[in-house]
C-alpha cells in the first residue's frame, strides 16, 4: 500500500540513551519520525492519552512483541505488532478502531531500521483501517534489549451479530482453519538456521478483521468461537478450549492444510506443524449445518483460500484432543511441552 505523503527521514543515524531522556532528543525522535509518519488527528494532540467516542459493546486487547530477527521474510516486528492486536480484537468479534503503540528501543538501533519499522506500522494500520492514537517510547542501555520491543493495545466495537464465547460450543460443531498452518514459524526459523528453499517461505502475517467482519455479517452467532493460533500453534489452542468446555476434539491429519515446503522444513527441523506459530490464520468452531457454507465463502477471500474443516467437537475423551493419522491410527495431541520456537512473535 502506498502511503499518502512522503516519509521524512531522521536527522541522526542511531538512537542513543539521550533519545529516551524525555528532553530535546526525545522530542526530536518523536517529532521527526513517529508523529510525522503515524500522523492522524488524535495522535496529533501529542497528549499522554486519547479521547474518542465509541457506541456499543467494546473489546480490548494488549500484546507485546519481542521477535528475533526484527526483519524476516514477509514482514517485520512493526507490522506484526499491528496485525497481532488487530487480529486479537477480531477474534473477539470486534471491529478494531484505535491502537496504542509503545516502543522499548535498545540504544544503537539504526534510525534507518526504525524508520522502516514505522513505515510498516503505518501501512499495516492503513490496511486494517485502525488509528494509532497514543503510545510511549523508552530507550534502554546496550545489551539490555534486542534492538526493539513493541507493545500494542487496541479497542474495537463488537459486531452486532457476534456472540464469541467457548460456552457456546456444542458436540457436533465443526472446527475450521482459514489457511495453511506453520508458515510464520518456519519463515522465522529459515532465517535463523540459514535454510534455503526452491521458493522463499514468507510469514503469513496479515490483518484478519475484514475477513471476520464479512463472516459475521453472513453467519452471525452460528460462529461459536474464534482464535488465531499464534504461539503454541493449533494444538495449544485446541487443548485450551477442550479443557475449558470439558468436551473433546477429533481432528484429521489428512485435512490439515500445510504448504509442502513448510512441511518439509518441519520434518528437517524435527518440528510438528501443529505446534508452530501462525500470524495470518484463524480457527473457528462453528455450527455443523453451516460449516461447508462458511468454508465456501472463506475460500473466496484472500485470507481464506486454503480454508478447510479439520475436525469436530465430540463428547468422548472430554478435555482431550485426538488426531486421526493419515494411516488410520489415533494419537493424543497434548499441550506443547516447553518452548519449541523461542522469540517467534
Amino acid at each position: 500500500m502506498q502511503l499518502e505523503c512522503p516519509i521524512p527521514k531522521f536527522d541522526f543515524d542511531v538512537i542513543t540513551l539521550g533519545h529516551g531522556s524525555g528532553g530535546l532528543l526525545t522530542h526530536q525522535l518523536l517529532k521527526s519520525g513517529v508523529f510525522d509518519i503515524l500522523k492522524n488527528e488524535l495522535l496529533d494532540q501529542q497528549h499522554d492519552g486519547a479521547s474518542f467516542m465509541l457506541n456499543g459493546p467494546v473489546a480490548f486487547s494488549s500484546d507485546s512483541y519481542v521477535i528475533t530477527p526484527a526483519f524476516f521474510p514477509g514482514g517485520n516486528i512493526g507490522e506484526l505488532a499491528i496485525n497481532g492486536t488487530v487480529n486479537d480484537l477480531a477474534m473477539c468479534g470486534a471491529s478494531p478502531k484505535y491502537l496504542s503503540l509503545a516502543f522499548i528501543i535498545e540504544e544503537g538501533l539504526a534510525t534507518d531500521e526504525f524508520r522502516q519499522i514505522l513505515v510498516s506500522i503505518k501501512e499495516a494500520a492503513q490496511r486494517a483501517g485502525v488509528k494509532i492514537v497514543t503510545g510511549d517510547t523508552k530507550v534502554v542501555e546496550k545489551g539490555k534489549g534486542d534492538k526493539l520491543f513493541i507493545n500494542t493495545s487496541g479497542i474495537g466495537l463488537i459486531h452486532p451479530k457476534a456472540d464469541i464465547h467457548h460456552k457456546n460450543i456444542e458436540p457436533g460443531d465443526k472446527i475450521i482453519i482459514s489457511g495453511n498452518i506453520a508458515t510464520h514459524g518456519i519463515a522465522i526459523m529459515s532465517v535463523r538456521k540459514g535454510l534455503e528453499f526452491e521458493s522463499a517461505i514468507e510469514s503469513d502475517t496479515t490483518n484478519l478483521n475484514r475477513t471476520i467482519e464479512n463472516l459475521l455479517d453472513h453467519f452471525g452467532n452460528d460462529i461459536k468461537f474464534l482464535r488465531d493460533p499464534t504461539r503454541g500453534g493449533v494444538a495449544s489452542v485446541l487443548n485450551e478450549i477442550a479443557e475449558l468446555i470439558s468436551l473433546g476434539f477429533v481432528i484429521d491429519q489428512r485435512s490439515l492444510p500445510v504448504d509442502e515446503q513448510v512441511e518439509g522444513a518441519c520434518e528437517m527441523l524435527g518440528l510438528d506443524p501443529l505446534y508452530v506459530a501462525n500470524e495470518g490464520v484463524f480457527m473457528a468452531v462453528v455450527k455443523n449445518e453451516m460449516a461447508e457454507d462458511m468454508v465456501s465463502l472463506l475460500q473466496k477471500d484472500e485470507n481464506g483460500r486454503n480454508a478447510t474443516i479439520i475436525g469436530e467437537v465430540v463428547t468422548d475423551h472430554p478435555g482431550k484432543v485426538i488426531m486421526k493419522s493419515r494411516i488410520g491410527g489415533r494419537r493424543v495431541v497434548n499441550y506443547l511441552a516447553g518452548e519449541q520456537l523461542p522469540r517467534i512473535c
